[in-house]
């Protein structure tokens, strides 16, 4: 139970990439990183994260980057998403050798020493670029602010969400006029949401995929629902856990009864929820990068955020960012360029909306392109209902913090631990990370500066 599977995300990225790329018309292939323009004045070298159908939708935005900026050529690389990638990106800033951009996931730049590893970005040269503040989600673009300096620049956020199916839904009677789902506002009304839909689910199919034994999913989910809760982690300056026993024993118990009460089989865990989606059960639990897999697979489906059964809609969110890897000579063209190169794909991320990511640029969400997407504008509202990790160092997708957690909330969910004792032991994991020093800069959370 490590990060999510590699396979997975290549075998749901690869077959929706095609999907996506086909859908806007663009070469899925592009022409990659050895794309280097004879007549460039400037090259910049981008190191990146994205394979499969992501991989795809990035070639393409940065092929229209080449063809509208043909002084500027763009040498982009694709290595191994996960912990291999950030530990290259942190050895390439430590010796002098970082490449000009970089993407990182926004709750690992924190820990990723800010003004060491990473330089920031120049505003006012973003702002000349059509790129401002003001064309971000206020919360999303605090998280990226740390030490009153701009070190990552959102390019989306992408969240879990609640994946059904329509046409099972409404033999249950649980469409509303509108085609999609009825509102839920409560555990008891999630429940009896899949009383009733388990009614109409084939033989042989469960009624919710739930990842129940992904540590990163089921963390994922528990931040999310912990957080309709107004659970909090921390105080304000990292020094004391103020992680609350009693909604964390709460959230756990719910994620345990979709097992208890026989909606969730834990044989179909994983990548076998997903399969068996796409055959007819009613519910999976997904990030929105499934959004291309489903609709290639030409599932009647819709998507909405985590169901609010809390009470405050908030569904988990992470975003890829752009970043500066630190350079000592850091300046001049290539620098600028760097800054081109990250604006326009932000400013032009229709495309990548088409993988199911949100698009971090807001203006983009109010095109009439944007609203036509399906089901890509049923989620959108979880922008303003975003369920984040703490900032702190060792936060941030498949980080420290989901590598000692996450285990503990899936034996919670798994029934091989009290929910009641895994949130105990959740309060004692997390007072021991907040007294650990980062690795890369030997200091705590308390000491790291990551207040925005």
């Amino acid at each position: 139970m490590g990060r999510p599977d590699l396979n997975r995300r290549q075998l749901l990225g690869g077959l929706g990439g095609l999907f996506v790329a086909s859908s806007f018309g663009f070469a899925a292939l592009g022409t990659g990183a050895d794309a280097l323009a004879a007549d460039a004045d400037t090259r910049v070298r981008y190191w990146n994260l994205f394979s499969g159908g992501d991989g795809y939708n990035m070639i393409a935005m940065l092929d229209a980057f080449r063809k509208t900026n043909p002084d500027i050529a763009v040498k982009d690389s694709t290595l191994q998403w996960g912990s291999p990638f950030y530990t290259k990106l942190a050895m390439a800033a430590a010796g002098n050798r970082a490449p000009d951009l970089g993407v990182m996931h926004l709750g690992r730049v924190t820990g990723f020493s800010p003004g060491r590893f990473l330089d920031p970005w120049d505003v006012e040269l973003l702002a000349e670029y059509g790129v401002r503040e003001a064309d971000f989600n206020p919360a999303l673009w605090k998280r990226a602010v740390i030490d009153g300096k701009l070190y990552a620049l959102p390019l989306d956020i992408h969240v879990q969400l609640c994946f059904y199916r329509k046409d099972v839904l409404k033999k249950a009677g649980l469409l509303g006029d509108d085609g999609r789902i009825v509102p839920v506002t409560s555990a008891d009304e999630w429940f009896d949401v899949l009383k009733e839909a388990k009614k109409a689910t084939k033989k042989g199919l469960q009624t919710i995929g739930m990842w129940s034994t992904d540590q990163n999913f089921q963390w994922w989910f528990f931040v999310a629902f912990y957080t309709q809760l107004g659970g909090t982690w921390f105080n304000a300056a990292n020094t004391e856990v103020t992680f609350d026993t009693g909604k964390a024993t709460q959230v756990l118990e719910f994620l345990r009864r979709h097992i208890t009460d026989g909606y969730s089989n834990p044989r179909f865990a994983g990548l076998a929820g997903a399969e068996q989606f796409v055959n007819g059960s009613p519910f999976v639990w997904e990030g929105n990068w499934s959004v291309p897999v489903y609709s290639g697979a030409k599932v009647d489906y819709g998507a909405t955020p985590l169901p609010p059964v809390f009470g405050k809609p908030a569904t988990h969110a992470e975003s890829h960012a752009f970043v500066l890897p630190h350079q000592s000579d850091r300046g001049g063209a290539t620098n600028e360029a760097a800054h081109q190169l990250a604006a326009y794909v932000v400013r032009h991320a229709r495309q990548w909306a088409a993988g199911g990511h949100i698009p971090a640029y807001t203006p983009t969400l109010s095109t009439a392109a944007y609203k036509a997407l399906n089901p890509q504008s049923e989620y959108v509202s979880a922008m303003d209902h975003q369920a984040t990790e703490p900032k702190v160092w060792f936060a941030g997708s498949t980080g420290i913090l989901a590598q000692r957690v996450g285990p503990i909330v899936v034996a919670s969910t798994m029934g091989s631990t009290k929910p009641e004792t895994a949130a105990r032991r959740m309060q004692g994991a997390l007072t021991q990370l907040l007294a650990m020093k980062n690795p890369m800069d030997g200091r705590t959370a308390a000491e790291g500066g990551a207040a925005a």
